[in-house]
């Protein structure tokens, strides 16, 4: 099946627009699209009228042009006609939004538009999903613009059996500078699931990281899974839901989905080099520190800060997830105190974590930065930073993340995120160094390096 469809249409159909009720879901998927994206939108409903000024076709086959791409938001029993339709017009793909099918005891309607897809190998996403966004080029989400927070232009790829899920993560990853290349909901996955959307993303040359929600699987899928994701050759996170019997019977009420044995899926993973998230924070840390560095690391980390209480809970956070903070050696705590300020020489912590006191100015940070990165016993550097400690600048993000480049190891830094902080977070961020708001969160992106073993 061609998937570029549904990801790069050039002409698409709304079906179950309304001229009467401008609330409609597939009002909004028209409008939006109509409005926003280099896509040529149709609306079509068997009453016709208008909608937005632009009129409602009757009937797929008044459409002037071939169509890439169908999005179908009508009632379940219309759907395998509307389908059968599409497909003799020659549309070339879907996203079925509507629900009512197996999620709600209708099994059979299901096996329908099944059946009636494979026998034209007609590619599908849904149906009861939200569908494809892609930023730079098409929108299928029926949510309101106006209350939509949305992730910038990049290269991570998010694959979602719940709407809702990927929504918030795409609010999530706005908040955290994660770059979206491509956002799927893909509900019943019917026809497309994630291992079809796993191979079509491994190829996608606009995706370098592949993440993933899942509730559960059909049978013997979540082992090629697994063994698809060992061998894709980019890193793939995954966040599982239904690991406890209440969770799983949530799953399969919601997708009808089955939950499957969470605990021997999280051991394959871990054993083929596949990076689970246990949470929603581990799954936006580690897509945004992967889709920066990609070089897996031993886990030995350099942590700089000027506080020692910051470097006394990053410490902790290491220890529990089994990352190294190596002493350093006596030479080295001698040569980096003859290269610091005079103000900061005597007083400074220079064991690892270095705390370079209140008093730590720009160039104390670099100095480190120098030293930590150049060492054969250390893999990445953590940088806590207090902005508003008096002696360091908003350049100082620059400053550093322009000595890891030149070292070629991983800087991560923890930094508040609040607005007048942000040119020092950009100092980071363009010279490639990720910013976390917490200092879990950052420890986190060095173990997203650790863990990803392709």
């Amino acid at each position: 099946m061609d998937l570029n469809p549904l990801f790069e249409p050039r002409t698409m159909a709304v079906f179950g627009v309304s001229s009467s009720n401008y609330r409609h879901p597939a009002n909004e998927i028209f409008i939006k699209n109509l409005l926003r994206y280099p896509v040529k939108v149709y609306g079509v409903n068997p009453r016709g009228g208008t909608v937005n000024g632009q009129p409602i076709l009757r009937s797929v086959s008044e459409i002037p042009e071939p169509i890439d791409l169908a999005v179908i938001a009508v009632r379940s029993e219309f759907v395998p006609d509307l389908l059968s339709e599409c497909i003799g017009m020659k549309v070339r793909a879907a996203t079925v939004i509507s629900g009512g099918f197996a999620e709600s005891g209708r099994q059979d309607l299901q096996e329908r538009i099944v059946a009636i897809a494979r026998e034209a190998s007609f590619p599908f996403v849904g149906p009861n999903c939200l569908g494809i966004y892609v930023p730079s080029h098409v929108d299928t989400l029926f949510l309101p613009a106006e209350r939509m927070v949305k992730s910038a232009i990049g290269n991570v790829s998010f694959v979602s059996q719940s709407g809702g899920i990927l929504v918030d993560h795409l609010i999530k990853f706005s908040e955290e500078g994660v770059g979206l290349a491509k956002a799927v909901s893909i509900g019943n996955k019917a026809i497309l699931g994630e291992l079809e959307l796993l191979d079509y993303l491994a190829r996608d040359p606009a995706t370098r990281v592949i993440a993933f929600y899942i509730e559960g699987f059909g049978k013997n899928e979540g082992r090629e899974f697994v063994l698809r994701a060992e061998k894709c050759g980019k890193p793939v996170i995954v966040l599982k839901s239904g690991k406890s019997p209440g969770g799983s019977r949530a799953v399969s009420s919601h997708t009808a989905s089955l939950a499957g044995d969470y605990a021997g899926f999280s051991a394959a993973l871990c054993q083929h080099g596949v990076v689970e998230a246990a949470s929603e924070l581990e799954l936006v840390s580690f897509c945004e520190s992967l889709s920066i560095y990609q070089k897996p690391i031993g886990g030995r980390v350099g942590i700089v800060t000027v506080s020692g209480g910051h470097g006394a809970m990053a410490v902790d956070a290491c220890s529990a997830l089994g990352i190294a903070v190596p002493e350093l050696p006596e030479a080295v705590r001698d040569a980096l105190r003859q290269s610091l300020s005079p103000s900061v020489r005597e007083i400074a912590t220079l064991s690892n974590p270095i705390d370079l006191t209140g008093s730590g100015i720009d160039d104390d940070f670099v100095a480190t930065a120098e030293m930590l990165l150049a060492m054969e016993e250390i893999d990445c550097m953590l940088a806590l930073l207090l902005p508003y400690i008096p002696g360091i600048t908003s350049d100082l993000g620059a400053k550093l993340s322009s000595v890891a480049a030149r070292h070629g190891k991983p800087l991560i830094a923890y930094v508040p995120h609040v607005d007048k902080y942000a040119m020092m977070i950009e100092g980071f961020e363009l010279n490639g160094a990720p910013v976390s708001p917490s200092i879990e969160g950052a420890v986190l992106m060095v173990e997203a390096l650790r863990r990803n073993r392709p």
